[in-house]
């Protein structure tokens, strides 16, 4: 288990006034759209979510650095839990042609919306109960969904994610490091649930049973 930053160019691109994001809008309630996650949180305004969630081919760097590090080929079988729009996988098939992908997640609207090249690989779903035999991935990742769940929920979807996984895995959580970024953390976010520091999440990983690879991010 491994400690690997695959976000992090990504997410420092944006600039994010935290403060702002407090008292500009009625924080709670925006809260309680965004996780319905329905149109409001991914196209409608910044307030709920993502402000409009367009393919843009951001993703085509993240997609080259996993494929590289992990030396996916044509054939393998690789399952993102919570694709969303599922903008990543489809970067998958062009980084790796011959590749199979599959996605699921729990927003009907995303899946619903997503690239219509791999919608056909795509399922609504919740990632505590996995709909896939034991042992079917070569790959298995999740990228900002786990910290969506209520702590008790934790366990379940961890030992759901090592059970469904032949090969590698990756995880990547928002989290914090000190009481900045946990300030930050809990001004900027709309769906988290389980706030944790790095330290928690490595002890949940390892008390579940998961040793796949994992990351952070942080709202520095």
């Amino acid at each position: 288990m491994s400690e690997i930053d695959f976000l992090g160019k990504l997410h420092t691109v944006t600039t994010r006034n935290y403060v702002e994001r407090v008292v500009s809008h009625d924080k709670a309630g925006s809260a309680e759209v965004a996780r319905k996650w329905g149109y409001d949180y991914w196209d409608g305004e910044r307030q709920f979510g993502y402000g409009g969630y367009k393919y843009d081919g951001r993703w085509r760097i993240i997609a080259e650095d996993m494929a590289r590090h992990y030396g996916l080929k044509a054939g393998d079988k690789i399952l993102d839990i919570g694709c969303g729009k599922a903008f990543l996988l489809y970067e998958f098939t062009q980084v790796v042609p011959g590749i199979e992908v599959a996605g699921i997640d729990i927003s009907e609207y995303g899946i619903n919306n997503a690239k219509e090249e791999v919608k056909p690989f795509l399922q609504i779903g919740n990632c505590q109960n996995l709909p896939f035999e034991d042992s079917t991935f070569d790959f298995v990742f999740s990228l900002n969904v786990f910290h969506n769940l209520r702590n008790f929920e934790l366990d379940r979807a961890l030992r759901e994610m090592q059970r469904v996984r032949r090969g590698n895995a990756y995880i990547c959580i928002e989290s914090y490091r000190n009481e900045c970024e946990k300030v930050n953390l809990l001004y900027w976010q709309l769906t988290c649930m389980s706030f944790m520091d790095t330290d928690e999440w490595v002890w949940e990983y390892e008390r579940a049973g998961y040793n796949g690879d994992y990351g952070f991010i942080y709202f520095e």
